[in-house]
């Protein structure tokens, strides 16, 4: 009897638990997956606009699909951004379910007028995960920027996703930010932050249709344009794309980019960048901080348009004093720019409290006047490890 027992008590046991596990599901068909969802401010209600997939015509295999886009947006707008969503019941036939979403674009007059409030909406969101990237719509609003159907790829929030990443892996003058890393940010009081700005190519409005992503050229396109440079939670100007670079050599995220320098004689070479290596310190010297940074890079001969002869290891050595300089060159048109707007988008003040802890507890107040006027020097070295299949530049053999 007492076997018996034990046996239906851990019987029931077992099935609390399954029944458990299944007391908060959500069927499929109940559900429509956003990828992406737009911020724009529209008067003084934040608008939310969501790009959801329509499966039957992302999975279909004819060619063209049906006759619906791969994506759906719908949009609304409330005084807060929980509220959005909720509210996209009106016009959602199924509860809109946010925790696939890629891509999360705000517009720029969002940005400029502070995206504190709107953050704390989504950090709070439960459905969120924290692995999609932030990018700031560039000269248009983030409503726009989700309606646009791209070549490729069928889901435009997917494609921004890949594009995103694989740029930031190999050109280095975009920044992948998500969402953990941007909260940190916004939360830090000495140090700023960056967002890559995305813009839209051609003319928008033929970017709507399905026609678009049937043509060997599109009519419309998304890409990835300037960094966009934050003071707190304000967007105050754009980095260039020789800024970006510089910025993301100072903060060590350049695994693989290219560039080009000028030849001693005239003409130009092609370097492809394949490792870098950078170090921030900070110092406080007589009550005035100052900061050194040493870049370490690993670069290969991409391509030669000048005469010179890559055999001769004096002709090596100038081109790395030339590739040096414009390296430093690129970092200090970074720092000038976030300067000129006191935004400490390198995190400075948290290298020089970590040299000095005592100065900063004095510094940190006026941190923004100490770093417009802040010291920084730069040293680096550039060095050449292949030259590519062939020694010498194919200008030669022409002669």
């Amino acid at each position: 009897m007492r076997k018996y027992c034990a046996w239906l008590g851990l019987l029931t046991v077992g099935a609390a638990v399954l029944l458990a596990g299944c007391w908060d599901r959500r069927e499929l068909n109940d559900l429509a997956i956003a990828v992406g969802m737009g911020l724009d401010r529209q008067g003084g209600q934040t608008q939310v606009t969501v790009q959801i997939v329509n499966p039957g015509e992302v999975a279909s295999k004819k060619d063209g699909g049906g006759y619906s886009p791969p994506v759906t947006t719908l949009k609304v707008a409330e005084s807060t951004t929980i509220e959005a969503l909720r509210k996209l019941t009106v016009v959602a036939p199924r509860k809109v379910y946010m925790s696939h979403l890629r891509i999360l674009v705000i517009g720029e007059g969002l940005a400029r007028q502070g995206i504190l409030k709107v953050m704390d909406g989504i950090s709070r969101n439960h459905e969120l995960r924290s692995d999609f990237y932030i990018v700031v719509a560039k000269g248009t609003t983030a409503g726009q920027v989700m309606k646009i159907l791209t070549p490729i790829d069928k889901i435009p929030a997917n494609k921004m996703f890949s594009t995103l990443e694989m740029s930031d892996k190999l050109w280095a003058a975009t920044v992948s930010m998500q969402l953990d890393k941007f909260i940190s940010d916004l939360s830090n009081p000495t140090k700023d932050t960056v967002l890559t700005g995305i813009v839209i190519t051609g003319n928008g409005k033929s970017g709507q249709s399905k026609k678009n992503m049937s043509r060997i050229s599109p009519y419309v396109n998304l890409a990835y344009s300037g960094v966009a440079l934050f003071k707190e939670d304000k967007l105050v100007d754009w980095l260039n794309e020789e800024e970006a670079k510089g910025y993301n050599y100072i903060m060590g995220n350049v695994n693989n980019s290219a560039g080009h320098i000028a030849c001693p004689g005239g003409g130009t070479a092609a370097l492809d960048i394949t490792r870098s290596e950078s170090k921030v310190k900070g110092k406080v010297a007589r009550g005035q901080p100052s900061i050194h940074i040493d870049l370490f890079v690993e670069q290969n001969i991409g391509e030669v348009r000048c005469e010179v002869d890559l055999m001769k290891e004096a002709n090596i050595q100038a081109l790395e004093e030339i590739a040096e300089e414009k390296l430093t060159q690129m970092m200090k048109a970074a720092i000038r720019k976030a300067k000129k707007n006191k935004a400490d988008i390198f995190g400075f003040g948290e290298k020089i409290e970590d040299a000095d802890p005592k100065s900063w507890r004095k510094l940190k107040k006026d941190w923004d006047d100490y770093f417009s006027r802040l010291d920084v020097s730069i040293q680096v070295n550039a060095k050449f490890r292949r030259m590519g299949t062939t020694s010498n530049s194919l200008l030669d053999r022409e002669e």
